[in-house]
Order: C-alpha cells, then structure tokens, then sequence
C-alpha cells in the first residue's frame, strides 16, 4: 500500500510539475503593461456567454443550442459544473457530462469556461451531493441572529471545504487528462456569488468564536505593508477606526451597524463619487466574512492547480441601490471594498471579476482593474447595451473577456426549437453577434494594442453639419467627420447603417466606432459613412499622401480581408478613399516633400 500511494503522489507530483511549466496552456501574462490571457501561446480575446444554470448538465438540449451560439459569433461559451452530478456517491466521479460539453464545444470550435458550483452558488447551498446536503453534522451551515440555520454551508468547517476540495481536484484532473492537449478548456470559476445572505455574517458557535478574536497577525501586517495601495473604501473604514494593526474585528474595523444612505444619484460631484462607496458601513462583518470565504475558496483553488494549473477566478454579486447592505447582497463576496482581503486570503485566485448588471458600468469596471487586477466579465445583461458594454470593457478597460448571461435564452435569443432537424427562421440583426463579429475579426490588433494608448472610440452621429472628431494618435491627429458629397455620391453621418463595403450590402446596428493605430502611419477605422483626414503633429510638415486603402468583406456574418483600393479607385494614391458605408478599412499614410 505504501508503494501503491507513493507512485501515486509522485505522478501528481510530476503532473502538476509539467503543467506548471508548459507554457502552451492557458496562462495570464503581462504584456505591455495589461494582464492578459493566453493560450496556445497566443492572446486571447473571451467573446462570451453564459448559458442557464442547468444547460450544460444535458447534452440533448445542448445539441439544439451549439448552432445557436456559432449564429451568436461566440468564441467562448460558460457553462457549469456541478458538484451534486459530478460525485453522486462520495469518492465515485462521473465526469460523463462534463466530457460531452468539451467535445460538442470543440466540434463547433467554441472554448470552454467552466463555473464550479461546488458548496456555494448565488450565496446559496443547492447544488451538492446529498450525502453532503444531508449530513449537518458533518457539514454545518450558517446560523443568523436568530439561531435560524440558512441553506448556506458555513465556511467554519474543514470537512466541507476538505470535501469540496478533492471534489475540485478531481474535476482539474480529469481536465488535464482529457484536454490538456487541446486546451479546450481556459479557465475556472471557483464558486459562483459568495457570501452571506439574510445577514451580514455567521453566527454560529465557531464563527462567534472567531469573530471575537484578534484580527489575524498575518492579514495585519499585510495591510499594513501595502497600506499607500489599500483599496480607498478599506482604507476609509480602518481610518475611521484609528488605524489599528492590532485588535478584534470589531476594534480594528468598527462594529457591524450598516447605516441607510443613498449610494447613487445625479448629483454627485467628482468628489462624492470617490467617497460613496464608502458611506455604508460594512465594517467588521463583511470584512471577517471575506477573510473567511477567500481562505475557504483558496484551498480549493489550491488543490485544483496542484492537478491542472489554468487560470482560475471568484465573481461577485454587486452591491447596488436596491442591496445597499452586506446580507441584502452577499457578505464577504469579491465586491471592490474587500479586494484586497480576498488578494491576501486566495492567492491561487488570479482575479476578481463583477457580476455587472448595474448602471455604474464604467465606474464598476475601474474598480475591478485596480491593482492590475485584469477585467473579465463574466454576466451581463444581453439586452441591447450588450454590444457596448462588450466595446466599453475590452477597448477601453483592456478587458480579457465579456460574457452576457443567459445567452441560450435571452436578450432577442431565440429559445431552441423542440424539433432538431427544423430550419430556423431568419433572426434579425443582432447588435452583440455583429459587435463580436468585428472584434473577432480584430482580436490581433485590439489585443497588441491594449494597454498603448492606440485604441480610440468614436461617437456616431448622423448630422451631416456635426463637426469632426479629432484624434491625436501617433503622428497624425486624425480628423473624422460626417461624410457629404465628394464626388463619390455619398452622403450621410457616419453613424449611418446601410451601405457596403467589398461589395456585398451591410445592414449594421453594432455600435462599433472605432481607431486603432497599429503602428506608425497605420490606422485602422470601424465605421462609416464618414470623412478622415490626416494632420501631422509635427512644425513643417511635408504633404500627407495615401500610402494604401483596404476595405474588409462581410460574408456570412464574418468579416474577411478584402480589396486593396488603388488605380483608378484612389486616383493612383492622390485622391483619399473616404469610408463611403459602414465597414472595417485600413489606411497607410505617409509625409513627402
């Protein structure tokens, strides 16, 4: 027996140690200054979504939804992995439905990312074995005030965290076995929406226990450490509290008495939005809470990448108007306050990502790029900011992935057939499949350019008197204006969405309009109709002349590299191409005396 579990131990061992330094897996690397993901040894841009809860447990339902999410130009589909079917019986694993996901995924060329509902989902305790769900005395759940038991397990048990552990384990590796070549599969959530709900922390015997002891001497000298780069909504509780490095939860952070106030509002000036966040007080509760659930999930974690080491992650459910207070949303979740607790407490947790259904989307996706935390998005509405929002976090916030949720039912998805070998009717245009679409198309140059400065939205606007749009990009500021008559019979903003390009007729309502300089004197241009011109940024300029016009093909909802305009379209580089339609194009510029 003692030879049996030394070979085993040493092919873990081995195993881990190879995933560990191969490369070619999916990995996060830092390049020109942003967090991004890569496989194959490739930047990857995630164009998600997430399906239901329970769709990936059903290969039959799954087979009427693949053709739906290639129409919806998905890179990537989420799906879940539930703890209750992959262990039915402790110690037996039945990793049938996870493996029928991976190949149908792979079969319609669609990655994976994996959401582990192990002991928690949405804060809540349902998706367990039986044998886990049954047992209370081995695995305990939370006490409220009241003494009420909730369906939450507590996070004050090493036989629940212990079992989930090997049951994460096991799943990891299983997907190093079955993927681990093919790399299918990109990254793991670790749990789904944490935390505590119907109060703002355990409160049974243990968790009392706890609470009413010093604040751990490790996590204090860490904050103390890192104090000029705490997140300022921490930093304002401990502030208001003497700045203490040594004390109860309490002590150290303030007693747990969340006060009412207005967390939004349109008056807020520049100066009160840095302080809101902080102006309900999550204190001790919240902040003992995240240290316990971050400690928790980090073993987890841990025991996950000793078998398969991609990148793993924790989602939060926001705070937000309507769930002010910890327990209204999930005490002790990922939310930006206790960023740094989680840091320190899951270190085997890559990055912290929001759940982002609020109003607040920018604000909301600064607070999650703190720190070099990168920012992947993995829920969303699919309602018609769907499109923008995906623009607004992997252009503007370097984002390394988008994902609305309930991507096999909503947000103008048409529900599945019941008949599988019916013909689909023809949807209407889809502003998130057509949003993808261009990104997907653009992916290499969007991901070189995060981080650079070189990206540039553009605002669309059909007044044909609007002024033009100035860009300072490279050399050039780029000036781009309402396209009027110029000898090309064009005429509308460049909002405008019919025209063509390449030929072929684009019926466009993404909203994308944008610039990338890809290198010197290289722009590339999402949009249209519209004007551009190029005005050096330098004294004594020489003339600016069109080095190369390309315009991109749309064909069957994919866009394609098309036409090099030159000859009698350009005037032989002496006359600019305007962009007579919407559509993708590349320009080549250069100064001659």
């Amino acid at each position: 027996m003692k030879t049996t579990l030394l070979t085993l131990a040493l092919v873990t061992a081995c195993a881990s140690a190879f995933a560990a330094r191969d490369s070619s897996i999916p990995h996060l690397e830092t390049r020109h200054g942003v967090r991004q993901l890569i496989v194959d040894g490739q930047p990857f841009l995630i164009l998600g979504g997430e399906l239901h809860n329970s769709s990936s447990s059903s290969r039959q339902y799954m087979k009427r939804v693949w053709p739906q999410l290639v129409e919806k130009k998905l890179n990537t589909v989420i799906g879940a992995v539930s703890w209750e079917l992959i262990e039915p019986q402790e110690g037996q694993f039945d990793f049938t439905a996870v493996d029928d996901f991976i190949t149908d995924a792979r079969q319609n060329h669609i990655k994976v990312v994996f959401l582990w509902f192990g002991s928690w989902k949405n804060g809540l305790s349902s998706y367990q074995p039986c044998w886990v769900k049954t047992d209370s005395k081995r695995f305990p759940w939370v006490k409220n005030s009241a003494g009420k038991t909730l369906d939450i397990l507590s996070t004050f048990s090493d036989a629940t965290r212990d079992a989930d552990a090997k049951a994460f384990a096991a799943l990891m590796r299983h997907i190093r076995q079955f993927d681990g070549k093919e790399h299918t599969v990109l990254m793991m959530q670790v749990e789904n929406e944490v935390g505590i709900r119907d109060d703002s922390r355990d409160r049974c015997a243990a968790a009392n226990s706890a609470y009413a002891a010093p604040v751990p001497k490790d996590l204090m000298n860490y904050l103390v450490q890192h104090k000029a780069t705490l997140a300022p909504e921490l930093l304002a509780v401990w502030a208001a509290n003497g700045n203490k490095t040594s004390g109860t939860w309490e002590e150290v952070f303030g007693a747990g008495k969340p006060a009412s106030v207005q967390l939004y509002g349109p008056d807020l000036t520049d100066e009160k939005k840095n302080i809101y966040w902080r102006q309900v007080n999550w204190a001790s509760d919240e902040f003992f809470m995240a240290w316990r659930y971050s400690t928790y999930i980090n073993k987890v974690a841990a025991a996950g990448k000793a078998e398969y080491n991609i990148p793993m992650y924790c989602n939060a459910w926001l705070q937000q108007p309507g769930c002010p207070r910890p327990g209204e949303y999930p005490s002790g979740g990922p939310v930006p306050q206790v960023h740094d607790l989680w840091r320190f407490g899951a270190p085997n947790i890559d990055f912290l990502s929001p759940d982002l259904y609020i109003p607040q989307f920018d604000e909301t996706c600064e607070r999650y790029t703190r720190n070099g935390n990168p920012l992947f998005i993995p829920e969303a509405n699919t309602g018609g900011e769907a499109a923008a929002h995906a623009l607004t976090a992997l252009l503007k916030f370097n984002g390394i992935g988008f994902s609305p949720f309930g991507i096999d039912g909503f947000g103008g998805f048409r529900r599945p057939s019941q008949d599988t070998n019916s013909t689909p009717s023809v949807p209407p245009p889809d502003s998130l499949a057509q949003t993808y679409a261009i990104l997907d198309y653009l992916a290499p140059a969007i991901l070189a350019n995060q981080g650079k400065q070189t990206i540039a939205f553009l605002q669309p606007t059909d007044d044909i008197n609007a002024p033009p749009q100035e860009l300072k990009l490279g050399d050039y500021t780029v000036s781009v204006g309402p396209l009027t008559n110029n000898g090309f019979g064009g005429r509308g903003g460049f909002g405008g969405i019919r025209g063509f390009g390449g030929g072929v007729s684009v019926t466009n309502v993404s909203p994308a309009r944008f610039v990338i300089h890809t290198s010197p004197g290289a722009y590339v241009f999402v949009g249209g109709p519209a004007s551009v011109t190029f005005t050096p940024n330098i004294t004594n300029p020489g003339n600016v002349v069109l080095g190369s016009f390309d315009e991109s093909s749309l064909v069957d909802g994919y866009w394609l590299p098309g036409r090099r305009l030159n000859g009698d379209e350009t005037d032989h580089n002496r006359r600019w191409q305007n962009l007579r339609a919407f559509g993708i194009y590349r320009y080549t510029v250069f100064q001659r005396e």
